[in-house]
């Protein structure tokens, strides 16, 4: 019989060390600010931004146009025995605005910034590059961390609104083809069943799967072990770890706001 006891502890363990190092680079990041210093340096939060945001516009576009290119077909084809296509509208906006726009841009940034990040850091750690900036006095969570943290966890927000936008423009185009939904008609009935508490829940979402993100890439990068295999290892173990959290999250979001506002 496996015994979980073990498997829970290291859980635990790195769940606390994520935390710290929030913790820690929040606070090194305050102590800046009362010393009336930047917090971080603007050029390397510019360069992160550049990558997070613009860099990643492609990849989330294009995947969630066809994402919800194939949710109104199927959708439709399910509903059109019945009647129903004008339902194609709303459901791909709600679906995406409170739901799969935040979780599908989450797995995207997840795989491609979060395994960046961790091979980055991972690499200057075994090279004891983040020693040598530590005894530079430069402080290596406001160096390194800071920027990076922050650049996800604000751009998420602006990459979710894109996917959301795509899919819609997608299931649109779809709509008009294969059902005669007029693009004007399809907006309307979009616009018209979207609510607040809606787009409320998906950007906050956005934010907390930004956090969760930028802090896991960080925390596995900083503290590989093992050379250039390590590196490999732990950049493999920063891209589950990131998409099966913020997967629990969402549901774990999901089930509050269910319990909350949908009764």
């Amino acid at each position: 019989m496996i015994n979980p006891l073990p498997y829970v502890h290291s859980m635990l363990q790195h769940l606390s060390s994520v935390v710290w190092l929030l913790v820690q680079t929040v606070q090194e990041m305050g102590d800046h600010v009362r010393r009336g210093r930047f917090p971080f340096r603007l050029a390397s939060f510019f360069e992160q931004t550049d990558r997070v945001g613009v860099g990643s516009i492609p990849l989330v576009a294009l995947v969630s146009f066809f994402i919800g290119l194939t949710m109104a077909l199927l959708t439709g084809y399910q509903l059109q025995p019945f009647g129903q296509e004008r339902l194609v509208p709303p459901l791909v906006a709600i679906g995406f605005t409170r739901e799969l726009g935040p979780l599908m841009t989450g797995i995207m940034v997840a795989a491609r910034i979060g395994a960046a990040y961790t091979a980055e850091l991972g690499t200057m750690t075994v090279a004891e590059e983040v020693e040598a900036i530590e005894a530079m006095g430069l402080g290596p969570l406001r160096f390194l961390v800071s920027p990076r943290l922050l650049a996800v966890f604000l751009l998420m927000p602006c990459l979710v609104v894109i996917s959301d936008l795509t899919a819609v423009g997608g299931a649109a185009m779809i709509s008009r083809w294969a059902f005669d939904i007029p693009f004007q008609s399809f907006a309307e009935s979009a616009v018209e069943k979207l609510i607040i508490r809606d787009i409320v829940a998906g950007i906050v979402k956005s934010f907390l799967f930004g956090l969760i993100i930028g802090l896991v890439a960080c925390y596995k990068g900083l503290t590989v072990r093992g050379g250039a295999a390590g590196v490999g290892h732990a950049t493999t173990e920063s891209v589950v770890v990131s998409i099966t959290t913020v997967i629990g999250f969402d549901t774990l979001c999901n089930l509050v706001l269910v319990s909350l506002f949908d009764k």
